[in-house]
């Protein structure tokens, strides 16, 4: 069933292994990704379906160094160059829409990161200087709020112009979405804030533009319950994320990226009542191998690997001879050259 075809939302892949979003920090110059990033996504061609590193809506939404943006004509160009390169191997691939929120530092934006509410995160993050404290957000006005929603719609209309064959909205690990969605990032009084309803309103809201601007077939959403990234708390995740995915629902987006933790129930109560494609990330198991079968024996559509696809160009032809899998070198998963990027072997150089 892995190596079965699947149809998504029109597109058809013809394997059920996606390639997760995974940060890699090599887009130097102002967010533009490179001939090296055209390069590794091109290498991983074979996956059913590629999901981008987190790309920003806007140089506001920018949290980490180094990080490719949506914004400007020559991000688009650039990641042209990344499409063209992926569909030329006989791949497909979604960009992935990531505002970092309150997860940010002026030493690598230029601007205090922003978020629901004023907020500091505990933690550190990576800046020129190296580590150093997050520091307090600002928080955003209702009218900020609203134009952020419309550079995600802007971005997803980028990534069109730039040759995508869709975008998935980051709603998941502490990023701005989810921020949103938690009890202790997010203390805002206005229709953002409060209530559940309210709450998941920004998501909603976000999804609902970007279906919009491009088509609700070309839009997919992540989403991580109960995930405690970014000093992130949702004691009440029970009741805010069915409420957000039937809202979801009604927008018949193309699918929903769940990352899930097996040892909550919520993720199956999640796969009952979402209609369309749903992708699972089960972090609970290690084995890529167990973590596919076990995923769509539980009623995923499709299956999501990280470091996996990053140390395995050709993943879906070492799963399917079930040969030795290269280990990923996290020493240089974020930053650097063509090595731990571009330079891990390859069995076979045909696609599965």
């Amino acid at each position: 069933m892995p190596f079965s075809p699947f149809t998504l939302a029109g597109l058809q892949l013809p394997n059920r292994l996606v390639m997760a979003p995974m940060t890699r920090s090599r887009s130097y110059l102002d967010g533009i990704p490179s001939s090296l990033t055209a390069l590794y996504y091109a290498q991983r061609a074979s996956a059913g379906l590629i999901i981008t590193e987190g790309v920003q809506p806007s140089q506001a939404g920018k949290g980490y160094m180094d990080t490719p943006g949506l914004h400007t004509d020559e991000q688009v160009a650039g990641w042209r160059e990344v499409t063209d390169a992926v569909h030329a191997a006989g791949g497909r691939i979604f960009a992935q829409i990531m505002h970092s929120g309150r997860i940010g530092h002026p030493d690598n934006t230029g601007a205090l990161p922003v978020g629901p509410s004023a907020v500091r995160p505990a933690g550190q993050i990576f800046t020129p200087s190296g580590l150093q404290d997050h520091p307090t957000p600002r928080e955003l006005t209702t009218a900020e709020a609203e134009t952020t929603i419309q550079d995600f719609a802007d971005a997803a209309a980028r990534a069109m112009d730039a040759g995508f064959d869709g975008v998935e909205l980051h709603g998941a690990n502490g990023y701005l979405i989810h921020q949103f969605l938690s009890q202790n990032a997010n203390l805002r009084e206005d229709r953002f804030g409060g209530s559940v309803d309210n709450r998941i309103r920004f998501a909603v809201e976000t999804a609902r533009a970007a279906a919009d601007r491009i088509g609700p077939s070309r839009v997919g959403i992540r989403l991580s319950p109960g995930n405690g990234a970014g000093d992130l708390v949702e004691e009440d995740r029970h009741e805010v994320y069915p409420a957000l995915v039937s809202e979801l629902a009604d927008l018949d987006l193309a699918y929903l990226h769940l990352k899930v933790d097996g040892s909550d129930d919520l993720g199956l109560e999640i796969r009952k009542s979402w209609p369309n494609a749903l992708i699972v990330n089960d972090a609970s198991i290690g084995d890529p191998a167990a973590r596919v079968s076990h995923s769509l024996e539980r009623g995923a559509d499709l299956v999501s690997l990280g470091a996996s696809f990053l140390a395995n160009p050709d993943l879906p032809v070492r799963l399917r001879l079930g040969a030795e899998l290269n280990q990923a070198d996290f020493s240089s998963a974020f930053g650097g050259d063509h090595r731990g990027y571009t330079d891990y072997p390859v069995l076979a150089l045909h696609s599965a």
